[in-house]
């Protein structure tokens, strides 16, 4: 069992209550609620540091960054104290029509931190909704320029992708397993294949590839030019995929085309942003220059729901103009640009700095890369992926042809269960176990996780 978070007495009856209200009146996200009603739910109740308590006063270690959220762990002191700040001035104020000092200055910070390409900040509150944004203005952006521009309203997108769970954020998705029943209601879009070496859709292999998932992405880019408003990409890492890491090279060959046939290139680093890779921002590492990036998850360090747009100043002149023009964006949240989130978000930004935090996960991910290949080769372990903090391991059958197990055995989940009795949060990506904990986890913290994945894919592949 889980280490007991102290000597606190447990309220049996409250704890009994909350699991009955659970199962009676909560619909959780991407759960099938027959196999939760008939579970025993892990209800949790505080977090310190890197570690989950539940209502039982048993501690976990949150392997997956509470959703890919949390950065410098929970209770961080200083941003604590900046949303107990923010909080004594107010809580919430719109921005439509009004200012905010938290939302101007992290506002600035932001701009001074992202590429330089671009430059003017629209805020929402999650990353489905930072796409759902850069998508509108991709599409009005070129709508407002006259013909023939104003032709260009098509996107393209990866296949494998996943950008959220709104309506147009699905359109540009390709995982059929979330998507698929949606498909009447979805936009259609021009799909580029999926530059997963692992399984190459164009089935290349990895050996003598000359990375042909590249020079079709041109191909499509090119063809398709006077139709498409924007390329829709998570740069360097396909998280909700399975961790798909690309090879390297083709995100700057994609925005190399994407410029030279004047299509928009709009970067979803939601799950990549922040640090996740090593860098602040995935497209560093190639030295890529978006002309609208989405942002969310570690935003806020993983403290409260916040997102932002954030456009190059060409996009942002092609909206302006008189009342009468309807040049407006007609689009915005109740709690666009919250106080008290962004005093979050800016706290969490300086702490970056102060603490060092790029240094820390270029130590952190030498580690896991090490111990990661101590997995490869395993049995059942398909292939193990990893960029920065950002890992995968991937179960399958049959290890030689990488043909995957039946869903139903639910391998992964079995995993998960294992590694929750051993001390540790995890949840994968159907047989895919993620590894993505917060970027302050000490490297003893680390060790200690990958020891509880490591034993926990031995307990289930034995009885395989």
């Amino acid at each position: 069992m889980p280490p007991a978070a102290g000597d606190t007495p447990i309220d049996r009856e409250r704890i009994e209550r909350l699991k009955r209200d659970d199962k009676r009146f909560v619909w959780h996200p991407f759960t099938q609620m027959k196999d939760w009603l008939d579970d025993d739910p892990l209800v949790i109740e505080r977090a310190e540091g890197v570690e989950l308590i539940d209502i039982e006063g048993r501690r976990y270690l949150d392997g997956v960054s509470s959703l890919w959220t949390n950065v410098h762990g929970h209770q961080v002191p200083e941003i604590d104290r900046a949303v107990s700040t923010q909080l004594g001035k107010v809580a919430h104020s719109t921005l439509l029509g009004l200012g905010s000092a938290p939302a101007i200055d992290l506002a600035r910070a932001l701009v001074a931190v992202t590429p330089s390409s671009v430059a003017r900040v629209f805020y929402s509150d999650s990353g489905s909704s930072a796409v759902e944004v850069a998508l509108k203005m991709a599409f009005q952006f070129w709508r407002q320029q006259g013909a023939p521009r104003g032709a260009k309203t098509g996107f393209a997108c990866l296949g494998d992708a996943y950008h959220g769970d709104t309506i147009g954020s699905v359109s540009v998705g390709g995982i059929d397993l979330f998507h698929a029943i949606y498909r009447p209601l979805l936009f259609e879009t021009v799909r580029i294949p999926a530059p997963f070496c692992y399984r190459c859709p164009l089935g290349e292999r990895r050996a003598d590839c000359d990375m042909e998932c590249a020079g079709e992405a041109e191909r499509l880019i090119d063809r398709h030019r006077d139709q498409l408003a924007a390329v829709v990409m998570e740069p360097l890492v396909q998280g909700a995929a399975g961790m798909i890491v690309h090879p390297e090279g083709f995100l700057s060959r994609v925005a190399a085309a994407c410029r030279h046939n004047e299509v928009l290139l709009i970067l979803d680093e939601v799950a990549t942003g922040f640090g996740r890779t090593g860098k602040l921002f995935a497209c560093e590492h190639e030295g890529v220059e978006p002309d609208l990036i989405a942002l969310a998850k570690g935003l806020s360090g993983g403290y409260l729901p916040l997102a932002a747009t954030i456009a190059s100043d060409r996009i942002f002149e092609g909206f302006l103009g008189s009342f009468e023009s309807r040049r407006t964006l007609f689009h915005g949240h109740t709690y666009t640009g919250n106080p008290l989130a962004c005093a979050a978000a800016l706290a969490s930004l300086e702490l970056f700095e102060q603490h060092c935090v790029l240094e820390h996960v270029a130590l952190l991910a030498h580690d896991l890369g090490c111990r990661l290949d101590t997995l490869a080769g395993r049995p059942h372990v398909g292939e193990v992926r990893a960029k920065g903090l950002m890992a995968g391991v991937e179960l399958v059958k049959d290890v030689d042809t990488g043909e995957p197990f039946d869903a139903a055995l639910r391998v992964g989940h079995r995993v998960i269960l294992e590694a929750r009795k051993r001390g540790a949060i995890l949840r994968p990506l159907g047989d895919v176990i993620v590894i993505m904990p917060a970027l302050a986890i000490g490297r003893n913290q680390l060790d200690r996780l990958l020891d509880i994945v490591e034993e926990s894919i031995n307990a289930v592949v034995e009885t395989l």
